[in-house]
């Protein structure tokens, strides 16, 4: 009897703590409702600048603020990725998640950090792109399969960007 009440008052415990992440991650994205749509997807891009980059779409915070994550708008979730730089903007194509779209003239710079989003990996691990959306700055991180490709990137982005 005391044995199956210690394995039910367990079992509570954890639905009750994914219970409290699930309403936690809930209650961010209604407070970042008000952040407006993400930028359309054109009908026709330019040839790519750069071989696609390859690796894992960290997520996306808040400027300057590593570990305050963005859930509205599909920001929130890890999820494999590909970018391409075009002449128009940034894309990031990320499975079992809709593209994200960074116009060239959002897009204000680009830098190595250490971490984001609740993601530490050591120095220079991740490749930051600082970008706006309407009025809010943002900064969105991607972990490359090959780093050794993160200063020609972040070069060919600031030289693009309005650095």
């Amino acid at each position: 009897m005391t044995r199956t009440l210690l394995v039910l008052a367990c079992l509570a415990a954890i639905l009750l703590c994914f219970a409290g992440m699930w309403l936690g991650w809930r209650n961010r994205g209604r407070r970042q409702a008000d952040l407006p749509p993400l930028p359309s997807l054109p009908h026709r891009l330019s040839d790519p600048r750069l071989a696609p980059l390859s690796g894992i779409y960290i997520g996306t915070t808040y400027a300057r603020s590593w570990q305050d994550r963005v859930v509205a708008r599909g920001l929130g979730l890890r999820a494999t990725a590909s970018v391409t730089l075009h002449d128009e903007g940034l894309l990031i194509e990320r499975e079992g998640a809709e593209p994200v779209f960074l116009p060239l003239g959002d897009v204000l710079s680009a830098r190595l950090e250490p971490a984001l989003a609740g993601k530490v990996v050591g120095e220079g691990g991740l490749m930051v792109i600082n970008w706006r959306l309407g009025e809010t700055e943002l900064d969105t991180g991607l972990r490359a399969d090959d780093k050794t490709e993160y200063p020609q990137w972040v070069r060919a982005i600031n030289e693009r960007a309005m650095v």
